[in-house]
């Protein structure tokens, strides 16, 4: 190879090098689905009100369609209606790769990023993806307001 093959095999131990110190971290952050908190459904109308103060979303019960939903995509939450006035609430964040779920429709919570959907029911996983249910969330009801904590 001479001394233009020593310094060749170099250059390319260095870029594999640098290619794997960036790559690993992604991969890793990448390489199993998160099962975020352990809860896979959101609470009940009138439940779950913890009483605790601080960030949550409030919406009136109008703006949630009757066995659908809405996301509120700056708090990365989903509320969904699965019967009428029982109201449900879910981390928008699907579990397989952390994209942020982008429909609801047909009674299913879908991400578009490689094709999961979840119950909106639920939480629960309808088809992969994904294997781990979405993070369900606290609902609270009180006259036309959800507050989902």
């Amino acid at each position: 190879m001479g001394e233009h093959g020593g310094e060749m095999s170099r250059r390319i131990m260095l870029r594999g090098a640098a290619v794997t110190g960036v790559a690993a971290p992604l991969l890793a952050a990448c390489a199993t689905d998160e099962e975020p908190g352990g809860s896979a459904g959101g609470s009940e109308t009138g439940s779950g009100a913890d009483g605790s103060s601080g960030g949550g979303a409030t919406l009136e019960t109008s703006d949630v369609p009757l066995e659908g939903g809405i996301i509120l995509a700056d708090e990365m939450v989903v509320v969904t209606q699965p019967s009428k006035g029982a109201f449900k609430a879910f981390s928008a964040v699907c579990t397989h790769r952390g994209c942020p779920v982008q429909t609801v429709s047909e009674g299913t919570i879908n991400c578009s990023c490689h094709g999961s959907k979840f119950s909106i029911e639920d939480g629960s996983v309808l088809e992969g993806p994904a294997t781990s249910a979405l993070e369900g969330m606290s609902v609270s009801v009180e006259g036309d307001s959800v507050r989902v904590s």
